[in-house]
């Protein structure tokens, strides 16, 4: 047990509880070393010896420790002390979103984007890291009185690699913001997220969660089959281009989502805008329902959430064994004991008759029926043996593929499929096929002689690899060119994967302007200008010709001799203003 003033690894001293959950309880901390007050997450002490619990927590330190963003909070350390598993975290002082909620009611609409806008960057910034948070609610989003807003509590976070990208079989998250996907147990995406912030957005601007039951079954089930309730019938001057933000996150089927948490981003910026006062309600392109597939969800859901019901049986179990009041007893109270005892020996035998009926039935239901069979196991398999041996069992393969990355599949062989084998499926049934595009690794190349910033982009964009820049003293600077790459780690040859670092070393110089239209960020810019003293301004024009954010000029020639305390003029290329109509 953790009490107050305790010492964590020697440094970490606990000041008090600041959290309680399920798996882990929270402690404001004070840092004895750095000096300064932290937020230590401790694995429960009843949970420490259970293998799985101690895998998932330290998944989530993994997974958090990556992550570097605004609006994500930080994790300083992670590691074990005696048994006791904890992280290290920047400690926030502020309020969540639900104890927002509950005080305001809804929120205005200003406030709802901004708020969007930040948790839509942060969690776009997880998935850039392979990591899909799955748990978004209000009660893991905090806000500081600054307005900016902090994601945290990546404790069911899943880091995605090449051969695995969703979880099966679990279901997490709270009910009230999970997609029908992850409900039935068949697993989360990127586009799970997208639903729980479009739910997310749904409670901010109405006050109101759209889908309320008695309990999680019947919350996900609305979640399952009920349209999603208007927004503008709870904010009737709401824009229908923000609307229709929601109804794109809010799509059961995952096609009609938004593809990443990026794509919403950048709706979001626009949503307000008077160019899309007079923007059509979104249409869905996909059918939002198959009533195969959500008669399978339907079952799914019923099965995956038995274990919350009896999780709430048992809590009730402990509450009425906590309220035990001592009375007097009497004879009357003798009588109705033994009247109460009669009654409880028979509502007994009718429930276990209940349980028993019950087991019979939810027994044949599962069995496959005649007209049911298991789906193949054709991992490994090439595409066309696939379809040949699902064709002999009547069953179709989707014209469309899907594609994902493998390191065990060589490229155009099968991977898995959806349904995934094992599954009893009916005769006829489609079966979607996920081809190997091949190992997620990246063979790093010389970078020796070539433009650093150039290289930064080519290996953050394309490849996902976090790139340090770091300058080096040579003894003769006459021999060498600014920001030319002249050593690089890991060496050439070196197999990397995304997540991985990279340091490319340049030579440490005399300021002279660089090329900054050699692929140079402004962000990198920026950077340059605070190490040279130089006034960075900035000028905006529409260029077609360009991506958005590119530089196209610069007002001091590259290669002149920088002078602290000048200016220079930076013309960024700026995308386009228009109504896209065909959503």
């Amino acid at each position: 047990m953790i009490t107050k003033g305790q010492k964590i690894n020697d440094r970490y001293q606990i000041v008090k509880t600041i959290g309680e959950g399920g798996m882990a309880n929270v402690y404001l901390a004070y840092d004895t070393i750095l000096e300064r007050n932290v937020a230590v997450k401790v694995l429960r002490g009843d949970l420490a010896n259970d293998e799985k619990f101690v895998r998932r927590f330290q998944r989530e330190a993994l997974s958090a420790s990556s992550l570097s963003h605004p609006n994500i909070v930080e994790v300083y350390d992670v590691g074990e002390d005696n048994g006791v598993y904890y992280i290290v975290m920047e400690y926030i002082e502020g309020k969540h979103l639900k104890q927002l909620i509950k005080k305001r009611g809804k929120l205005t609409l200003n406030e709802v984007i901004d708020i969007m806008l930040q948790v839509t960057d942060g969690i776009a910034c997880a998935h850039d890291s392979y990591i899909i948070h799955r748990d978004i609610k209000p009660q893991n989003i905090m806000i500081l009185d600054s307005g900016i807003v902090k994601i945290t509590d990546f404790g069911i976070a899943m880091a995605l690699n090449s051969t695995q990208l969703t979880q099966t079989n679990s279901v997490m998250g709270s009910v009230h913001y999970l997609p029908p996907e992850q409900a039935s147990g068949k697993g989360s995406t990127v586009q799970s997220d997208i639903y729980s912030m479009g739910i997310l957005m749904y409670e901010l601007l109405s006050g109101k969660l759209p889908f309320r039951g008695d309990n999680a079954v019947e919350i996900a089930l609305k979640h399952l089959k009920e349209p999603l309730p208007s927004i503008r019938e709870e904010c009737p001057d709401l824009p229908q281009a923000v609307e229709n933000v929601i109804l794109k996150a809010c799509a059961k089927n995952p096609k009609n989502r938004y593809p990443d948490a990026r794509s919403m981003h950048e709706d979001l910026k626009t949503c307000t805008s008077p160019l899309r006062a007079n923007e059509p309600k979104y249409v869905y392109k996909y059918p939002e329902f198959d009533e195969a597939t959500t008669e399978r969800r339907e079952k799914a859901i019923e099965k995956t959430m038995e274990f919350s019901k009896i999780e709430d049986i048992k809590d009730k179990e402990k509450e009425k064994t906590s309220e035990v009041k001592v009375k007097k007893i009497d004879e009357k109270d003798i009588v109705t004991k033994k009247e109460n005892k009669i009654l409880v020996i028979l509502g007994a035998i009718f429930a276990g008759l209940a349980v028993i009926a019950a087991t019979i039935v939810g027994f044949l239901v599962l069995l496959p029926s005649g007209n049911e069979m298991q789906v193949p196991n054709v991992a490994g398999k090439t595409v066309d043996e696939a379809i040949e041996i699902f064709n002999n069992m009547g069953l179709k393969v989707a014209a469309e593929n899907k594609y994902v990355q493998s390191d065990d599949v060589k490229e155009g062989d099968v991977v898995k499929t959806d349904p995934s084998s094992g599954r009893n499926v009916k005769k006829g049934s489609e079966i979607t096929l996920y081809i190997s595009q091949g190992s997620s690794t990246f063979e790093i190349e010389n970078y020796v002689g070539q433009e650093v910033y150039g290289v930064k982009a080519i290996l953050e964009k394309m490849h996902n690899l976090f790139v340090i820049i770091e300058e080096d003293i040579v003894d003769d600077p006459s021999k060498y060119e600014e920001n030319k790459i002249i050593k690089q780690d890991p060496e050439v040859g070196t197999k990397v994967k995304p997540g991985d670092t990279i340091t490319l070393h340049i030579p440490k110089l005399e300021g002279i302007y660089p090329d900054f239209t050699t692929g140079y960020t402004l962000a990198d810019i920026q950077a340059w200008g605070e190490k040279y003293n130089i006034k960075i301004k900035e000028e905006y024009v529409q260029d077609n010709s360009y991506e958005p954010g590119a530089i196209i000029k610069q007002s001091k020639q590259a290669g002149s001799k920088v002078v602290s305390g000048m200016s220079i003029t930076i013309t960024i290329a700026e995308e386009e203003t228009s109504i896209d109509n065909e959503q």
